[in-house]
């Protein structure tokens, strides 16, 4: 019997000895599966086994599953999930919790006890006769509880405990081990998918740079007209108001864009420019604000939007005029609130961005037709800068003209020295409908186009004419409160004077008559400015 005995220590410090160093080199839950599964089940005489972690609150205990999905293996393959969770004090996890030697449970005298835990039922209906429980340790600190389940009584013999507790000792060193390279693993990911983020910032910073090396520099001209716009200029750079940059197109909103930024304090930081004509309305959110990810159908990664990148910088939203109904509300309360949300994100992100927003458009006839926030229009017209067309400016032509010769004589390889005054006199009298971009690239093809070393003949659109002629291209800009009274002196002359009723100014407008008299009054609209007799309307 002695023989027996030592023979069985041997091999249970064999068995010991393997599977310690088999848990010392585990790195995933899969690692250790395996290793409970074809080193030790089979020499501890137990046919099933769950490994149930406490978690941090303490109070509650589930399987430290092979995987992140809700299974539990054995070594007979998937078992049903009965123990995902269940309180510490169930009256049998407790038990092993609260002692130092293995616990050892009797199934069929074990379920006639009340209010037994669903697992212990689970086991007893899957012919297991006897279960053993052994607490893990992480050093003295007890994470959870070792289940052992045998398909026969007295598999667990109490001379056996130290062996059993010997292996539980060296489970919490492995699940210890585990959940230390997990988290390091998922920080790692994190680092990863942060690099790959950072490097698409990067591309996209150095593109931007790449684009805007045209724009650097201080506009060309010493008209009165452009030196009303670089006063305004010198004036809003240094704060942080919201500037609108109003002007046809062609005018040079963005370069007017990039002057203020880089008179401004945050000039060391790129500016962050959004066309939001030149993004579909389905992505312009996720540009703006950005998203998680799988926050939506091809989001394989989270993304850094446009407001997030121009944290402590200049954002400069061009053709504001195009944004999308839906949008307008959300870009309203970035502006007002100063953060934001991405796409399927949980956490509001503060942002510090300085706006400059530029449009063609008026945006005072959007507001009348209904396809502009007046709200927004007024959080954005903080200081509005109104750029003169090149028509108003003709005394700059000559400059321009020069600028652009000089820049493209040089990057097409020609020398050019200077333009004839007939040619010249040609571009002044022009009516340059698409202002100076309209000039720049004249000047780029005619540069192209010449073969001699001054410029004697242009050749200038045919239809400038017709363009020139169009009514209203030189609509001047008005306030919103007189394009308001406008119309609804127009709607109350039409309605013959008549406010309520059918056929009144209000029911043509699609506004209560209340509502409609409050306006006017508030506009100083008398019955004077509308009734030419002394007849008197409701």
């Amino acid at each position: 019997m002695m023989n027996t005995q030592i023979s069985g220590k041997n091999d249970e410090f064999e068995t010991l000895l393997c599977f310690s160093k088999a848990i010392a080199a585990a790195r995933h839950r899969a690692d250790l599966w395996e290793i409970v599964n074809e080193q030790l089940l089979e020499n501890i005489g137990a046919s099933y086994y769950t490994l149930c972690l406490i978690h941090e609150d303490t109070r509650t205990h589930s399987p430290f599953l092979y995987s992140q999905e809700k299974k539990i293996k054995t070594v007979t393959g998937e078992s049903p999930v009965i123990h995902l969770q269940h309180p510490v004090d169930d009256g049998v996890f407790n038990k092993a919790v609260e002692t130092e030697e293995p616990v050892v449970f009797e199934l069929r005298s074990l379920i006639r006890q009340r209010n037994i835990p669903a697992y212990v039922i689970h086991w007893y209906n899957s012919g297991v006769k006897e279960m053993m429980l052994v607490r893990v340790c992480n050093g003295k600190e007890p994470k959870g509880v070792l289940y052992l389940y045998a398909m026969k009584q007295g598999v667990f013999s109490k001379r056996r405990f130290s062996f059993f507790k010997s292996i539980a000792d060296q489970l919490g060193t492995g699940v210890s081990n585990i959940l230390a390279n997990e988290k390091i693993e998922l920080q790692l990911e994190e680092i990863r998918k942060y690099k790959i983020q950072l490097e698409q910032e990067n591309s996209y910073l150095k593109e931007e740079r790449k684009k805007e090396k045209h724009l650097t520099g201080k506009a060309v001209g010493d008209s009165p007209a452009i030196r009303k716009v670089y006063d305004l200029v010198s004036k809003v750079a240094s704060s942080d108001a919201t500037v609108l940059i109003l002007g046809e197109t062609g005018t040079g909103k963005e370069l007017i864009a990039h002057q203020v930024h880089d008179a401004s304090p945050r000039r060391d930081k790129l500016m962050i420019k959004v066309n939001c004509a030149a993004i579909p309305a389905s992505l312009l959110e996720s540009e703006l604000f950005g998203h998680e990810k799988g926050s939506f159908t091809g989001a394989l990664e989270r993304r850094i939007g446009k407001f997030e990148l121009a944290d402590n910088s200049t954002l400069f939203l061009d053709e504001i005029g195009e944004l999308p109904p839906e949008m307008q509300a959300k870009l309203l309360r970035a502006l007002q609130e100063k953060e934001i949300e991405r796409i399927g994100g949980k956490s509001v992100i503060k942002v510090n961005v300085r706006i400059i927003a530029a449009t063609n458009k008026n945006l005072e006839a959007e507001i009348i037709a209904g396809r502009f926030r007046s709200d927004l229009y007024y959080r954005l017209c903080v200081f509005p800068i109104m750029l003169p067309p090149l028509r108003e400016r003709r005394e700059d032509i000559p400059e321009l003209v020069s600028f652009f010769m000089e820049k493209y004589a040089a990057s097409s390889g020609r020398k050019i020295d200077g333009i004839a005054p007939k040619a010249l006199e040609k571009l002044k009298t022009y009516a340059w409908p698409g202002n100076i971009r309209e000039l720049e690239h004249l000047i780029e093809r005619t540069v192209l186009l010449t073969s001699t070393n001054v410029i004697t003949e242009v050749s200038l659109p045919a239809r400038s004419k017709m363009l020139f002629a169009q009514p209203g291209a030189e609509t001047p800009v008005r306030s919103l409160a007189d394009v308001e009274r406008e119309h609804i002196l127009k709607m109350v002359k039409l309605s013959k004077g008549r406010i309520s009723g059918p056929h009144g100014a209000a029911a043509k407008l699609q506004l209560p008559s209340t509502t409609l008299i409050s306006k006017m009054q508030k506009l100083g609209i008398r019955k004077e400015h509308f009734i030419d007799t002394g007849k008197e309307s409701d």
